[in-house]
Order: structure tokens, then sequence, then C-alpha cells
């Protein structure tokens, strides 16, 4: 396994100053947004799309640095209600795949997007109660008519390009469970899998040891975040889980991100790089930082010394004590 960073961090440094900071930090794979929410800071892709020189310039400054690009990532919603968003996320989404297959690099993280209620919506309507029975209506259309044949289409293209989706189960869209993302899976084939990230899991109570079981049995890990939550009890018991209050008011909210290590200790990601392994993910666990009380850097390395220590680095070749 390699320890990784999603790059959007360091959005304010220059390509080759992120790559040598990262790697001092003993950094072995970076995650690099093309665009959508994580922006393009250190990775254009009309400049680089199609064009061999620019692209071998680009990989041998990583490679330079003894890193490697684990996945590209471009989350947006390319299935916004309003069209000019969802073109815009959808043309990204497919030029990113092909840029990834140029590079060799075999994921593209995003988000699965959100619906509307029907053809004319203006906002995404993302359905978290089963009753009243609209509810269940306006889910049924939204898997049905825009969902699945989204995904299909897009699964097929990966499949072309040879490459992964990781789609990022994440509150506000409509794959943000392992089981959405397994009943799309379903649907569309083996190229849909997750960018598991455990900080989602545990605001919506579910425990990412789990998650990574109920995943890793159907090879449908893709991709692995590292980012922590802490929950507020008194909070969570007056908000709930789908608290709305806004993220800079961390005193008052139900949840909130840490990095790695504030909200759970050691044994618990010690467990989860362990459940990992035992399912078959011998990839890339990326730090994704995003701590209202620390800074970037203090967050950063923080996160970084608390993963190495519990990091599976070589796997057994044989069980010599049997």
């Amino acid at each position: 396994m390699k320890l990784g960073v999603f790059t959007v961090l360091f959005s304010d440094k220059k390509f080759e100053d992120m790559l040598d900071y990262v790697a001092a930090k003993g950094i072995e794979a970076v995650e690099i947004g093309t665009g959508g929410y994580p922006g393009d800071a250190h990775c254009k892709v009309d400049d680089l799309l199609d064009n061999e020189e620019k692209q071998k310039e680009f990989t041998n400054k990583i490679a330079e640095k003894g890193l490697i690009v684990s996945a590209l990532s471009c989350h947006g919603n390319p299935l916004h209600p309003q069209k000019p968003i969802a073109k815009e996320a959808d043309e990204l989404f497919d030029k990113t795949v092909k840029l990834a297959s140029q590079l060799g690099i075999p994921v593209v993280n995003t988000f699965s997007g959100c619906p509307g209620d029907h053809e004319e919506a203006k906002y995404p309507n993302w359905p978290v109660s089963p009753w009243p029975n609209d509810y269940q209506e306006v889910l049924k259309w939204q898997w049905e008519e825009k969902v699945i044949p989204y995904w299909k289409e897009k699964a097929e293209l990966a499949e072309k390009y040879n490459v992964k989706i990781g789609l990022e189960l994440h509150g506000g869209f409509s794959v943000h469970t392992p089981a959405n993302l397994l009943y799309l899976r379903k649907h569309c084939g083996p190229a849909i899998g997750a960018n598991l990230d455990p900080s989602h899991m545990w605001w919506q109570g579910i425990d990412p040891v789990e998650s990574i079981k109920i995943l890793g049995r159907e090879d449908a890990i893709h991709h692995f975040h590292a980012k922590d939550t802490i929950i507020d009890q008194p909070n969570m018991n007056r908000n709930g889980l789908t608290d709305m209050t806004p993220y800079s008011d961390m005193r008052d909210r139900a949840w909130y991100f840490r990095t790695v290590g504030f909200g759970h200790d050691s044994k618990v990601w010690a467990d989860m790089v362990s459940a990992l392994r035992l399912y078959g993910y011998d990839y890339v666990v990326s730090i994704e930082h995003e701590d209202g009380l620390m800074s970037i850097d203090e967050g950063f390395t923080k996160a970084v010394e608390n993963l190495k220590p519990v990091m599976v680095k070589e796997s057994v070749s044989e069980m010599w004590w049997v």
C-alpha cells in the first residue's frame, strides 16, 4: 500500500513546489484535481489531452520525485437539473477519463451527482426519507430516468479507455452508501466502484470497517480517502445526522471533519487498513484534509504522522507458521 494525498490542499503552490513538498513529507502518491469542486491548479486537462510532449513533461516531473498518480479527480454534479451545470461536469468527466487513459492512471474519482425531482426542476433533490410516499416516487424517477442511464453510459466509456470510476460516497448525492454503490454497480458493471472516504461513513452512522467488508467482497473499492470525523453527541441529539448547520459553525454542528487521528484513534485506523488488505485492496490511501481547527500544513503533517505507523507495506507471501 502507498500513502498519498489529494493535492487540492496545495492549490496555492506551483506544481513543482507541491511535488517537492509532499515528497519531502514521505508521500508516495498524488491524487490530482482536473476541475469541478477540486479545481485544476495542478492539471489543465485541455492543455494535456492529446499532447504527448506536455504529458511526458507532466509525468516526468512526478516520477522524478519518486511519486505516482493514484487518480485524477473531477468531482462535480453531472446530473444537475440545470443543464449548463450538468454539461460542464459531464464534459470534464469525459476529458478526464481520456486523459487518465493516455497517462496510464487507473482511476478517475468523482461524485455520482444528484438530479432534481422532475425534468423542469431547478435544483437537486436528495430524498432521505421513505415516507411520505412522494419521496419514493422521486427516488424511483431519479434512478430509473437519470442515475442508472447516465452511469451505464459512463461505465462503458471507462471500460473502453481501461479506467475505473471511483464514486465518492457522499451525502447530498444519489450514491452515498455502500448499498447505493452496489446497486448502481449491479446495473452498470464493474467499472463503477467506490472512492471510499470513512469520514462520510461515520456521520451517516456507518462503521467504515464494515463498509470496507461490504464493498471489498465485491471488489468494489477503487480508491480510498483518509479523513476523520468527530461526532458531537449533544449537538447530534439536537440536530440529527442530516445537520444543516454551516460547516463554519463548528461549535453547533452535530459532526465535523478532523484530520486523521483526531476523530478516531490509531487502532481504528489500523483496523481500516487491515480490512482493506484483508479484502484485497493494495493501492493508495489518499489523505484529504478538511479540518476546521488546523492549518493545511499542520493538519496534513499530523495525518501523515498518524497514518505511517499503521500502513501495511509488505503483504505475507506464505503463512510460514502453518
